[in-house]
């Protein structure tokens, strides 16, 4: 089939800009695919992240923020059904904004941090901890089954603490074990080959023995990290830095012994911060959850 004139000149338009027509049809390709895969991202998201203007809470008062699962500074992103990954987890990055938010808002009064979690990472719980420390708004804490390590860390730094006497408190201690692969390597076969530059590149690599340097060099930071959490709860407590080493085992204790030695201000639930909440503010708590 012959060409019109107008075809030939359109064809020879687009030879001579080719590559700006293709670069801005590949520019808009992927502007459309971001927006969809954003929209999808706000659709299908279970964070709920508080903006301090959410119309529909008009008459809330009080924001909850939970604390549940492991304590990381991020949440990992992964597949759904990978069970590499299927464990709970919350970012101290989102709970720190949740804070900061919080802060912002005039109609908020106070903010209820909600901890079950057995611990996580002690950045995560440094970070929180700063955040509730530094919170204009007073913070309560509310231990559910368990608070500790980490967990406990990030809620020390609160105005007060409630727990169950169910609950499990405290576990002060830093920990970096790991499950030695040296003599199952050995009974399969394998051999680990030893490729570094730098003595301790490779440490704490479960497929080899831990010497005693390399021992000496996890204690040296694991002792360090140890006095930290141990003065950090002093601090945060009001407690005698050498009562907290007697206590800093590793172990948690249960709700009214975790009272008795100043880890917790009193036995109760949500009822019970519900009262403390309206005695302080003077006005019942309209309770949101971020």
């Amino acid at each position: 089939m012959n060409e019109s004139h107008s075809e030939r000149k359109a064809l020879a338009f687009y030879q001579k800009h080719r590559h700006i027509i293709n670069g801005i049809g590949i520019f808009v390709l992927f502007f459309a695919l971001g927006c969809a895969s954003q929209a999808l991202y706000y659709k299908f998201s279970n964070n709920q992240v508080y903006t301090g203007s959410d119309t529909t809470d008009d008459d809330c008062s009080v924001v909850g923020i939970n604390l549940h699962g492991t304590l990381l500074t991020y949440t990992p992103v992964h597949a759904d059904n990978d069970p590499a990954f299927n464990y709970d987890s919350v970012a101290s990055e989102e709970i720190t904004y949740k804070i900061k938010q919080a802060n912002k808002d005039e109609d908020i009064k106070a903010i209820i941090l909600e901890v079950d979690s057995g611990g996580g990472v002690g950045v995560a719980g440094e970070e929180v901890s700063n955040a509730v420390k530094s919170s204009a708004k007073p913070v309560i804490g509310l231990i559910r089954t368990t608070g500790a390590s980490a967990a406990y860390f990030a809620i020390s730094s609160a105005d007060r603490i409630f727990a169950s006497k169910f609950s499990d408190i405290g576990g002060i201690g830093v920990t970096a074990s790991y499950l030695s692969n040296v003599q199952k390597n050995q009974k399969d076969g394998l051999n680990y080959e030893q490729l570094t530059a730098g003595k301790y590149k490779d440490s704490g690599r479960p497929d080899k023995p831990l010497t005693q340097d390399e021992k000496n060099l996890f204690l040296r930071d694991i002792n360090i990290g140890y006095e930290y959490f141990v003065k950090a709860i002093s601090e945060n407590r009001k407690i005698a830095i050498d009562k907290v080493r007697v206590i800093a085992d590793g172990s948690t204790v249960m709700g009214a012994q975790a009272m008795k030695i100043g880890l917790i201000d009193e036995v109760g639930g949500m009822d019970e911060v519900e009262k403390y909440i309206e005695e302080t503010t003077g006005e019942k708590p309209e309770i949101c959850w971020k």
